[in-house]
């Protein structure tokens, strides 16, 4: 059995290897300083690079993250904290549909109420799109990671006072400085009473738990929908143009890369593997990052 996993183990490390690899061979000798600079050159011009794109995807990605967010992480904790009812099972319940649903189903109802209502294509449309695709998965996250504080700190938090909340913010949210903040001197014996000699160090590690998944699914979310295309063909459309209105299409490096490696030429094709190289890294970044607050968080548990 061991020597199953193994074999599996290194299978799909080889399948990521080969990936990378092959991007490198292909892509790494078209990056240049042109490249991050340049605007795309009309077709069949050889020269140019894919800094609309590049700025494009920064902008798509960074406002639905903005908009999904603190919609999934409010929704992960009203799901932990308040979540046994019917409405609870109604939010899980939708929360595990959307996670399965196809990313070109979203796109599709993107365009349905909100390109088709405003009669253009625009990057806020296509952010949207992508927020819907992050929701969920922080939802969920979220509410797994709130629901590992133990509830003698929430009853500890409740006896001072704090309507529940109150208390789940500031448990979750906040820092170990402010929470200790919290506790006046005179209950600082009814937190000993808790169960928790070091309380300081405790309460430190649940609200880094808490935080170091909810930081974690975040990053996650977000190198999930850096790649994403479908949904961005029925609402972003994509721009050859350089552009910083939200309002109008925006190019971003997925939908660069569909439209070169479908092209007839073979410029194109050269920028589409550089393209493709320069997503994928960026996509390896986030996920280092994602790793990198993981192991912080299991750091401080010693």
């Amino acid at each position: 059995m061991t020597a199953l996993v193994v074999v599996l183990s290194f299978t799909a490390v080889l399948a990521l290897v080969l990936i990378l690899g092959n991007l490198v061979a292909k892509g790494a000798s078209s990056i240049d300083w042109a490249f991050f600079t340049k605007s795309p050159v009309p077709a069949g011009q050889s020269g140019g690079g894919v800094a609309n794109a590049i700025v494009g995807t920064a902008v798509v990605v960074g406002l639905a993250a903005l908009i999904g967010v603190p919609i999934g992480v409010g929704a992960g904790m009203y799901l932990a904290e308040y979540g046994a009812g019917r409405l609870g099972f109604l939010v899980r319940f939708i929360a595990d549909v959307l996670n399965g649903t196809p990313s070109i189903v979203v796109g599709i109802v993107g365009w349905t109420f909100i390109v088709k209502p405003t009669r253009h294509f625009s990057a806020l449309a296509g952010s949207v799109a992508l927020a819907i695709l992050m929701i969920p998965m922080l939802a969920r996250t979220t509410e797994e990671m709130v629901r590992l504080v133990p509830n003698s700190l929430r009853e500890a938090a409740l006896a001072l006072g704090y309507p529940r909340w109150r208390t789940s913010l500031k448990i979750v949210a906040r820092t170990t400085e402010e929470m200790v903040r919290l506790v006046p001197n005179s209950l600082r014996e009814a937190a000993l009473a808790l169960g928790y000699p070091r309380w300081r160090t405790s309460l430190k590690i649940v609200a880094r738990t808490a935080m170091g998944g909810i930081v974690t699914g975040c990053l996650v979310g977000i190198a999930r929908i850096a790649g994403e295309t479908a949904p961005l063909l029925f609402t972003a459309l994509g721009n050859l143009n350089f552009t910083l209105n939200v309002n109008q299409p925006m190019q971003t490096l997925s939908l660069q890369i569909y439209v070169y490696a479908t092209g007839p030429f073979d410029e194109w094709h050269r920028l589409a593997w550089a393209s493709a190289l320069v997503l994928m890294g960026l996509v390896l970044i986030i996920s280092l990052a994602a790793r990198w607050v993981t192991r912080q968080r299991y750091g401080s548990i010693r």
